[in-house]
């Protein structure tokens, strides 16, 4: 494979900065990519498949539905569609366009990020809630229950929520809130895995759509996502991707998932049309989420901390370097190297001449300004120990 690629003038490279999408994301495991394989090669009924997947994927979350998406961030845009246009096929029609719907998004201000433009992209309109004294460090307060509630108006179609381990308020509050006034939440969970109980923690707290990355934590392909929830709203975002070039009296939607009796006709192709999701992305997805639960979290962290004890003994001795291991600060179970780079060298100047090396190793420079460069081991193996401590010493030397 690598030399397919490399033919193509495509180059792999050492991947210690973790599971982000700028670097693909996660590798995918041997039996995944054997799969992947078979189902290229085969011919499936797209819409039938998905019904299969949302079994499989309520399984697992214990969600009534789900589907799986080019992505978390095609998951936001559709769980976004859904919320604003349900089943009606005039209102799936129109969006972006939100001309006398509803499509505002209550959001607490310490939840703005940039993906949540998935979210604007559908024809949501965010409105701000809070005052974040706690994430600015000027007080102990974020935005409370009372305010979400008061922000709630005619236009309101729902509530966004990102999902985090300080993320206030608490979720349960917010999903009381939207269950009281009949509105959707819409919970952003792409990162939130491990720990594997993530899958059905935001489920249970209330959530009514929740979307999860495919190509990180959970190991399968890059461009793969979950997007589960209450059934109409899964059938809802469902209907905004899928393929709808049908007669209506010949159209046959998985029946456990889109009831037909409640639809006038088959709607036109939607938003998400675009978002569109491979035969090879849903096998893959699929046998990756069924190994990352069949995975405890206890043996995914044994097998992060025996490759930061590994990083940690190659780069011991180095001249410029201080190393140790460290706690993942959010509690999911992966160590990393952390490095304090001397103050002769520029941490940057480092990470920029371990990227032009040949293998180009590539670390987590976010904390370069201080100092820091961090060496995660969710993309790597054993075999890339070596080489990097020979990047490393070559780098701190030139």
């Amino acid at each position: 494979m690598e030399h397919s690629m490399e033919s193509l003038g495509i180059v792999p490279i050492i991947n210690a900065a973790g599971s982000v999408t700028h670097l693909s994301a996660s590798p995918i495991s041997a039996d995944v990519a054997h799969a992947m394989a078979a189902a290229a090669q085969s011919s499936i009924d797209v819409a039938d498949t998905q019904g299969r997947a949302s079994e499989i994927i309520g399984q697992y979350t214990g969600a009534e539905a789900g589907m799986v998406t080019s992505g978390a961030s095609a998951g936001l845009l559709l769980g976004a569609a859904a919320c604003i246009a349900g089943l009606n096929a005039g209102a799936m029609d129109k969006l972006p366009d939100t001309t006398g719907m509803r499509n505002e998004f209550i959001v607490p201000r310490s939840h703005r990020n940039s993906y949540d433009h998935a979210v604007r992209a559908a024809g949501g309109r965010f409105v701000e809630v809070g005052v974040a004294d706690r994430i600015v460090g000027v007080g102990v307060r974020d935005t409370e229950g009372w305010e979400l509630e008061g922000a709630i108006t005619e236009r309101t179609a729902g509530f966004f929520y990102v999902a985090r381990p300080d993320a206030r308020p608490p979720l349960p509050v917010v999903a009381g809130i939207a269950r009281r006034h009949g509105l959707p939440l819409l919970v952003d969970a792409a990162a939130e895995l491990p720990p594997s109980g993530n899958l059905r923690r935001f489920i249970d707290e209330g959530a009514d759509l929740v979307v999860f990355s495919g190509g990180k934590a959970i190991g399968g392909p890059m461009a793969s996502g979950i997007l589960c929830g209450r059934r109409t709203l899964i059938a809802s975002a469902l209907l905004q991707q899928l393929d709808l070039d049908f007669e209506f009296d010949a159209w046959q939607p998985p029946a456990s998932l889109i009831d037909k009796d409640a639809l006038k006709c088959v709607p036109r192709h939607g938003i998400g049309r675009s978002c569109k999701v491979g035969k090879e992305q849903i096998v893959g997805l699929l046998l990756a989420l069924q190994a990352f639960v069949a995975t405890s979290d206890a043996e995914r962290e044994s097998r992060s901390t025996l490759i930061t004890r590994a990083l940690l003994t190659a780069l011991h001795g180095l001249p410029l370097l201080d190393t140790r291991i460290i706690p993942d600060a959010e509690g999911r179970g992966v160590p990393r190297v952390e490095i304090t780079v001397a103050a002769t060298l520029d941490a940057q100047v480092l990470a920029d001449r371990l990227r032009a090396g040949s293998p180009s190793v590539r670390v987590d420079a976010g904390r370069a300004r201080s100092s820091v460069l961090l060496l995660i081991p969710t993309c790597l193996s054993s075999r890339d120990i070596a080489p990097i401590a020979a990047a490393f010493a070559k780098a701190v030397r030139t």
